[in-house]
């Protein structure tokens, strides 16, 4: 199947060119529909985007439970086709509510990154995955430069207009998926799906036997939550902070974005060669935690800019963490087990945007002890330093690619 991967990496970052869209229009979304302060709209995003990531944590090991059993491609495909629904029905909004409902059915429907990890596990040697799986994060990059530029422009003509382009993409993505991806889990390979095994603790609890595999996920789990504070208060710390527009906002995440694809393309292999799983992991979680510590207290815009892409040089651990997960399972339990991992990156969601953005009103609101935007940075890296110490500590017991 030599086209296989090539249209799974490109499907993948349409499908994140989609998402990413709407990021820098959500904060005059929310604030419109409320007619509230930058400050309350926040704390909206982050309920909004706490139920998206609910949704993906109790559905993503039963979509990574049928994938294993039905294929990848039919997965992708259904995923696509309610996304465009969930991004009409955004783009129609004008109640809180129904962003709301929005946001649950397109977190159900979120489970293109579980499947196509799976995929690329399909198609790619024990050995290879961790290289494999850097192009993956690059193709998600890639899309991510596009659709914040292109959602920054939107917005500045309409807030909702992001939202309809968003759905044309996941269209576009479902079409190319049914046309030109070929199946890469031949029937021979699958599992039965069973509902009893479909649950988050359920399907943690089967992969409970892989050698090394818990305190892994304790260190997956401090690494999601601290990220993720990216996702969740980048948009409303840019205007806060700095006084950036939906246009500024835009263009530092495509900054960032372009980093990142850097950062998978070239250097997580050369890193790998150099320094191996162990040391990459550990290096890239070093450098996170000094970005997080220095954009707590950044007070500078164009210094934020410049230092969106540099900040990528540390998302050489997550590929790398990646395949030192999906060493621990049998070709029969890859969709499981980036089903579970899906479910963590949820969780991780479920937990950070009410936490930081929670700070990040603390910080700012006119009752706030102490003005600091870059306040949930600074939790952020306290949440990671213990992941960095688990990892230290417990990395004999993981299995290693080679």
């Amino acid at each position: 199947m030599p086209l296989a991967r090539p249209l799974i990496l490109l499907t993948v970052a349409i499908d994140m060119m989609g998402i990413g869209l709407i990021f820098p229009v959500m904060p005059d979304l929310i604030r419109s529909v409320l007619g509230s302060t930058l400050s309350e709209a926040a704390l909206w995003g982050g309920v909004i985007v706490a139920a998206f990531a609910a949704m993906q944590f109790l559905f993503s090991p039963a979509i990574g439970a049928l994938s294993d059993a039905r294929g990848r491609r039919m997965v992708l495909v259904l995923s696509q086709a309610i996304l465009v629904l969930d991004y009409a029905v955004l783009g129609l909004a004008h109640s809180i509510w129904l962003l709301l409902l929005a946001r649950i059915i397109g977190g159900i429907a979120s489970a293109t990154a579980a499947t196509a990890a799976a995929a690329i596990s399909d198609l790619t040697a024990e050995g290879d995955r961790a290289a494999a799986f850097g192009l993956l994060a690059a193709s998600h990059g890639l899309g991510f430069i596009l659709g914040p530029v292109l959602g920054g422009l939107l917005g500045q003509i309409d807030p909702r207009a992001p939202f309809w382009a968003a759905a044309g993409i996941a269209g576009l993505n479902a079409a190319l998926i049914w046309a030109f991806l070929p199946e890469t889990l031949p029937r021979a390979r699958r599992r039965p799906f069973r509902w009893a095994s479909a649950t988050p603790l359920t399907a943690l609890r089967s992969l409970s036997d892989l050698p090394g595999l818990g305190p892994l996920m304790i260190v997956f789990v401090l690494y999601f939550i601290s990220l993720q504070v990216y996702t969740v208060v980048w948009s409303y710390f840019g205007m806060e902070r700095f006084g950036w527009d939906t246009g500024l906002v835009g263009l530092s995440l495509a900054l960032y974005g372009g980093g990142y694809v850097l950062v998978q393309a070239l250097l997580v292999r050369p890193a790998l060669r150099l320094l191996g799983a162990r040391r990459t992991v550990l290096w890239g979680l070093a450098s996170d935690l000094c970005f997080l510590l220095l954009l707590s207290v950044l007070r500078n815009g164009p210094a934020a800019l410049i230092l969106s892409p540099v900040t990528a040089i540390g998302a050489v651990a997550h590929p790398a963490l990646t395949a030192i997960a999906a060493g621990t399972a049998p070709a029969d339990r890859q969709g499981a087990l980036q089903g579970v991992l899906a479910a963590l990156q949820a969780l991780s969601l479920v937990v950070t945007p009410v936490l930081m953005t929670g700070i990040f009103r603390g910080f700012t609101g006119p009752d706030a002890p102490l003005y600091l935007p870059g306040a949930p940075f600074a939790a952020a890296a306290l949440l990671l330093l213990p992941g960095i110490v688990i990892f230290a500590l417990r990395s004999r017991n993981f299995a290693f690619p080679d």
